[in-house]
């Protein structure tokens, strides 16, 4: 099993970044998906979530609006658009699979939000 986050990087103040997500290993398309962060001696958040099925996402308020999880299962990966980037955006982000029975993380890429 297998998430490999990219698209992390170094933002600007109201600018953007595309976080990306590769899934092997196991069923993607019967997996919930989510997107978490962690910041500087914060407590890990989640960010969004996708259903399996892409049918239903959800957002934490702080990114509402701004930010867009979105799923490819024919090619496993999911998406974390963030537009309108604050400082408050910077963290490690994490790419989680969640089923009933089993939850994947990725190893997590880094977002930093600077002018």
């Amino acid at each position: 099993v297998q998430l490999v986050e990219s698209g992390g990087g170094l933002g600007q103040p109201g600018g953007s970044l595309r976080l990306s997500c590769a899934a092997s290993g196991f069923n993607f398309s019967s997996y919930v998906m989510s997107w978490y962060r962690q910041a500087p001696g914060k407590e890990r958040e989640l960010v969004a979530f996708i259903a399996s099925t892409g049918g239903s996402t959800d957002y934490a308020d702080s990114v509402k609006g701004r930010f867009t999880i979105s799923r490819d299962n024919a090619y496993s990966m999911v998406y974390l658009q963030m537009n309108s980037l604050t400082p408050e955006d910077r963290g490690v982000y994490y790419c989680n699979a969640q089923t009933w029975a089993n939850t994947y993380w990725g190893q997590g890429t880094q977002v930093t939000v600077s002018s």
